[in-house]
């Protein structure tokens, strides 16, 4: 099983949930988060004082998922979050030893 942790463009996580949702994948898990990368923020002006923002609002995505899917689903999401500019966003995926559906005790892929 891996885990695939995307950083996405928050305008873009429908499109991505979209995707993974008719490749057949259903458990994800959305957060809302902040950081900074390539894109290095930007300069806004609020009451006639200028503020750099360098933190911007992202979306993580995560899920866990067969092996036999990985190659699959990292062409699906980058296909889906992509615009070609910077600050589209990472995916990090780890390997992922055994997982426990907490209401029935099913452990491993069927856990999944």
């Amino acid at each position: 099983m891996t885990k695939i942790e995307c950083i996405l463009r928050p305008g873009k996580l429908e499109n991505v949930k979209e995707a993974v949702n008719d490749f057949g994948i259903h458990g994800i898990t959305v957060t809302q988060v902040i950081g900074c990368g390539l894109q290095k923020g930007r300069t806004e002006v609020y009451r006639g004082t200028e503020y750099n923002i360098n933190l911007l609002p992202k979306i993580k995505m995560e899920m866990v998922i067969p092996d036999k899917d990985v190659e699959a689903i990292l062409k699906l999401v980058t296909k889906a979050a992509r615009t070609g500019e910077i600050g589209d966003g990472k995916i990090f995926t780890y390997k992922i030893d055994n997982v426990v559906r907490i209401r029935t005790g099913e452990m491993g892929e069927i856990a999944i």
